[in-house]
């Protein structure tokens, strides 16, 4: 057996506990959720996303964590895996801005649906309009809102442009945005890319790659937070993808590549 590979009977025993534990989440999110307040909600997505990491052998290290976040706040990360979206409930619960093909996803989609994910149609310009004023509303009432603006996901190890329109809503909302570096690591510290939900790869065959793997480390690097103040949607994306990509020592994107994403959708699991 490969080092870092865990025997087949444990995987098994991972497959059913998660998905149990994903069966578990959608009776919460269905009969628990509407009845509770959004303290309520968080705590509880917190509780849920702690416990599924658990399960699969997934720790979460913080780096610059802070305790408090501002009011009116925007997270903003690079976009790896399907589980990023538990490793920040499992720290700082968000609402997350994604583009509506998230919803297909099986066991995964359901859930972001029904614990509050706002969807943005691609190709639609009235539906844009429509979730842009949406994200303001639950900026503007103190949601923490979290985007992954690639629209795309990678393995860590590289970056896409970041889609400037998604930034809009911080500047009409005059939010302060914070931006994370993401990466996922094994256990010798080094990069690992079996999180990575990426290309071609059903969300099965991620799930089997992720129970298959002894144990991994998802690192947030939490960077300065960015005062909108003064700032363009662009000057904003350029800005924030300079950080988490000096973060991540990988290259920065080619501007060029970047504005031809100025109308761009939402965050999405691969291909954008």
């Amino acid at each position: 057996m490969a080092a870092g590979r865990t025997p087949t009977l444990v995987r098994l025993l991972r497959l059913a506990r998660v998905t149990l534990h994903l069966l578990w989440g959608l009776a919460i999110t269905s009969f628990v959720f509407p009845w509770v307040s959004r303290r309520g909600r968080d705590m509880r997505k917190r509780r849920w996303s702690r416990k599924l990491l658990s399960i699969l052998a997934v720790s979460v290290r913080e780096r610059n964590a802070r305790e408090n976040l501002p009011e009116r706040c925007m997270l903003v990360l690079n976009h790896i895996s399907w589980l990023d979206i538990f490793v920040i409930n499992a720290t700082s619960p968000a609402t997350f801005i994604a583009k509506s093909e998230i919803r297909d996803w099986p066991f995964v989609g359901w859930l972001c649906t029904l614990v509050g994910t706002l969807y943005i149609e691609r190709g639609r310009p009235s539906a844009a309009r429509k979730a842009t004023r949406a994200i303001v509303a639950e900026l503007e009432r103190g949601v923490l809102i979290a985007i992954f603006p690639e629209g795309m996901t990678t393995f860590g190890r590289s970056l896409e442009p970041f889609h400037a329109a998604l930034f809009q809503p911080a500047l009409d909302a005059a939010a302060t945005l914070q931006p994370v570096a993401l990466r996922y690591l094994d256990a010798a510290g080094t990069r690992t890319d079996a999180a990575g939900y990426v290309g071609e790869t059903s969300f099965m065959e991620s799930v089997w790659t992720i129970i298959s793997t002894r144990h991994i480390v998802a690192e947030l690097t939490v960077l300065a937070p960015v005062s909108v103040r003064g700032q363009t949607r662009r000057s904003l994306a350029a800005r924030i993808e300079a950080v988490i990509a000096r973060a991540l020592a990988v290259p920065v994107p080619g501007r060029s590549h970047a504005q031809r994403k100025e109308s761009g959708p939402g965050a999405g699991p691969r291909g954008g």
